[in-house]
Parts: structure tokens; C-alpha cells; sequence
């Protein structure tokens, strides 16, 4: 199985801090998707519940958790720009509506959304950045 590298001949070069930042930035927003996801799929009543109570309707769980595990895919296979781009503004969308939601609710786990969204941003750039769109 060939796999893309993160550097290849059409894309700028990044320094090894650029690397890791991109990679633990990334790897850390997939734990948290695969979490949620595993969440929506394996603990589906917890899940109805808290999305009853934050004014969600349900029927979205199912479809919502496939949708973030072929994001992490796009993000990371590379195979499309567009569908990678999609992705990364879908997981934009989900975490400021989720940010909203728990705020709107009162709950405190608000916060989570909010590191979601720095690690999606910063993940974002350097992947912006490798693909030579910014420096």
C-alpha cells in the first residue's frame, strides 16, 4: 500500500517544526473526531439525549459520525484538494455550531469545541502552508 508523503516535488518544502506542529495538530483533531464518531456509533442513546437537549434533531447522528470519519480521511489521504478543503470546512461548521450549541445550553463543555477549533485551524495553515499557498 503506497501512501502520499506530506512533502512531494509539487508542494513547498516544511521545516521539521512546520512537520510536527501540522502532524501533532492533526493527529490530535483525528483523536478527537474518532472519539466523537465512536461516541455517535457505539453510545448512540447517550448521544439522542444530549442532542435532544441542545435542540438537534437526531436523525443526523448516524450520518454525522460517517461524515467525520471520511473528513479525517480526506485530510489526510491527499488524493483531493477540494474534497480536503471541503472537509476542513465542514469540521469548521460542525465545531462552531457545537461551540454555539453547548453555550446556548449552558453547558460547560463548550470548551471543547473551542480547542477543536484552534487545532482545526492550526492544522488548516500548515497544511496551507506545505501546499505553498501561504508562507
Amino acid at each position: 500500500m503506497e501512501t502520499t508523503p506530506l512533502v512531494s516535488e509539487t508542494s513547498a518544502p516544511l521545516s521539521n517544526l512546520d512537520k510536527w506542529i501540522f502532524l501533532i495538530s492533526t493527529g490530535l483533531l483525528t483523536v478527537l473526531m474518532c472519539f466523537s464518531a465512536g461516541m455517535y456509533l457505539l453510545n448512540h442513546d447517550t448521544v439522542v439525549g444530549f442532542f435532544t437537549e441542545l435542540g438537534y434533531p437526531t436523525y443526523i447522528i448516524y450520518p454525522l459520525a460517517i461524515a467525520k470519519i471520511l473528513g479525517l480521511v480526506a485530510i489526510w489521504t491527499n488524493k483531493s484538494r477540494s474534497l480536503k478543503e471541503w472537509a476542513y470546512a465542514g469540521f469548521f461548521f460542525d465545531f462552531v455550531l457545537a461551540w454555539v450549541a453547548h453555550i446556548d445550553a449552558g453547558h460547560g463543555v463548550f470548551q471543547l469545541a473551542g480547542i477543536a477549533l484552534v487545532l482545526l485551524f492550526v492544522s488548516y495553515l500548515y497544511d496551507r502552508k506545505h501546499r505553498g499557498i501561504i508562507e
